[in-house]
């Protein structure tokens, strides 16, 4: 059964940071590129940032770049999200999924396996 698993989403002040985990059960992570995607209330999901499988390629949404950093750990099967400079607007449920393929352009959906997500909310 395959499984992603995001974790270390939490409460931060404006300006802090936290690092978001992607933890995968079942299948081989570094086969996949992976993205990560973002729901905030009242909102549609959006993708924020991407990396190949080959960590090659990574590509982030104009939101999020120069303060959000995209990286993997294949011995880990894990795939990590950096957030920095952290605003109120980047409040959200963050989700982790593998995607087709990650340029610097971007990301094809497909293959996709979802993670259940997890909060980040940013609040003094």
């Amino acid at each position: 059964q395959v499984q992603l698993v995001e974790s270390g989403g939490g409460l931060v002040q404006p300006g802090g940071s936290l690092r978001l985990s992607c933890v995968a059960s079942g299948l081989a992570l570094d086969s996949y590129a992976v993205g990560w995607f973002r729901q905030a209330p009242g909102k549609e999901r959006d993708g924020i940032s991407c990396i190949s499988s080959s960590q090659g390629a990574t590509w982030y949404a104009m939101s999020v770049k120069g303060r959000f950093t995209i990286a993997r750990d294949n011995a880990k099967n894990t795939v990590y999200l950096q957030l920095n400079k952290l605003r109120p607007e980047d409040t959200a449920v963050y989700y982790c999924a593998t995607v087709a393929s990650c340029s610097e352009y971007g990301y094809l959906h497909g293959n996709d396996y979802w993670g259940q997500g997890t909060q980040v909310t940013v609040s003094p």
